[in-house]
């Protein structure tokens, strides 16, 4: 057997040599993403309908809508790490099928109207949003280090599955009702992840990692690197996720958009975030991460400034909103490009899950934020934007600061 490095782990290979097998692969690990990513997410597009029916204010529903987001951002890093150990075929089958009777519990709780309880299960739906970190690892080592910003990018897709849940869910909830909406979407996790078990192969040269969970967690969160792109991440997909969640209440607090409205175009925003962030991944594949971080850091901060002002008209908004997803999703397709150059060989799910964990709780404390700051009298969501607009500069100067120090170090140098 050869003792030659894992190509797609060190990127010495040819840059098109991507393995037989994978574009099916990558295919049903997006597939995965895709409705792993509808499961947990199927609150949000709900938030106004509960907040009507069970009397919340705008900090219960804030809350609400975030509480999926804890557990699939802090359960990412035990994902990441066991991923390496069995295997993102294993680990996505796996999620898929926890995430299926916890949205069944989700609608017992709706029709039993009791807020404690959908706190509960909303906790535990949280499941549903670790499968990106099982998936990210899976779809890098089917391709040489040269393509894994396209690889990772493509299954960075599967927060279209965000948009799915915008449009559809409460359209379905209007055309066959609550109950079987929810029964709908668990039976569709379910067959997805049988798809996934049966269907689904590993990349040949990926190697099931030794026990020591808790020392590749040491290792990973030693690495410099490691928490500024955690920073970076939390930022941009932190930004995507809690647009995604918060953005159906704060188009009906700002815009007085009914539940399906403001869920069509909480759909568009998510679609083009998808859309943006393979882009992100295959720029960044050209000509390095930084710049297209960078870039996308600097809209975001503009933009959101921008929304602030709360332009007027339907071009106008709809227009600011899909830069906004834009900025974001080439956002996350340049950080995690980064993430494939710098991980050691051997933990790129260790730092993956402690990465894409952060990106998580950045999404789920600004729903909480932009809950409790809501100003009613003047209808305004300012202090929200404006720390969004400062947070996103800050990244900014943390990204051009990265560059210089990294300029000078090879990627053999880094992982040493």
């Amino acid at each position: 057997m050869s003792t030659a490095p894992e190509p797609a782990r060190t990127g010495q290979t040819d840059p098109d040599a991507a393995r037989p097998g994978a574009p099916r692969n990558l295919t049903l690990a997006t597939l995965a993403s895709v409705v792993g990513f509808w499961g947990w997410t199927v609150i949000a597009p709900l938030g106004t309908f509960y907040a009507k029916d069970m009397g919340l204010n705008a900090a219960q529903t804030g809350l609400l809508v975030a509480m999926p987001v804890l557990v699939g951002s802090l359960g990412r890093i035990a994902v990441g790490v066991l991923t390496d150990r069995f295997g993102g075929r294993r680990l996505l089958t796996w999620i898929l099928f926890a995430t299926a009777p916890v949205v069944v519990l989700v609608a017992l709780a709706g029709s039993l109207k009791s807020f404690a309880l959908m706190l509960l299960f909303g906790f535990f739906l949280g499941v549903g949003g670790t499968v990106f970190t099982a998936g990210i690892p899976f779809s890098a080592a089917w391709y040489p280090a040269s393509r894994q910003g396209f690889a990772t990018g493509i299954f960075g897709m599967g927060m279209g599955g965000t948009a799915l849940s915008a449009f559809l869910t409460p359209r379905l909830v209007g055309w066959i009702g609550y109950w079987p909406t929810h029964i709908a979407i668990a039976v569709l996790l379910v067959v997805t992840g049988l798809v996934v078990h049966f269907a689904m192969r590993e990349s040949p040269t990926w190697r099931p990692a030794g026990a020591g969970t808790f020392g590749k967690l040491v290792r990973a969160a030693k690495l410099p690197v490691t928490w500024q792109l955690c920073f970076l991440y939390a930022v941009v997909f932190g930004g995507f996720v809690s647009f995604s969640t918060y953005l159906p209440t704060y188009l009906r607090d700002i815009y007085d958009f009914n539940l399906t409205d403001a869920g069509t175009r909480t759909a568009g925003f998510a679609l083009a975030a998808v859309v943006a962030r393979p882009i992100g991944g295959i720029i960044a594949d050209r000509i390095g991460p930084k710049p297209v971080v960078a870039v996308a850091l600097a809209g975001v901060a503009v933009l959101a400034f921008i929304v602030n002002l709360q332009p007027s008209g339907e071009v106008a908004t709809g227009a600011t909103f899909l830069a906004m997803a834009a900025a974001l999703g080439l956002g996350t397709g340049g950080v995690f490009a980064w993430v494939g150059r710098r991980s050691p060989a051997g933990m790129v799910g260790a730092v993956t899950g402690v990465v894409s964990a952060a990106g998580g709780l950045g999404g789920y404390f600004p729903p909480l934020i932009m809950g409790a700051t809501y100003n009613a009298a003047e209808r305004s969501y300012a202090i929200g934007l404006l720390l969004l607009a400062g947070t996103a500069i800050v990244a900014l100067v943390l990204t051009l600061l990265m560059a210089r120090r990294q300029a000078s170090a090879s990627p053999a140098g880094a992982r040493a």
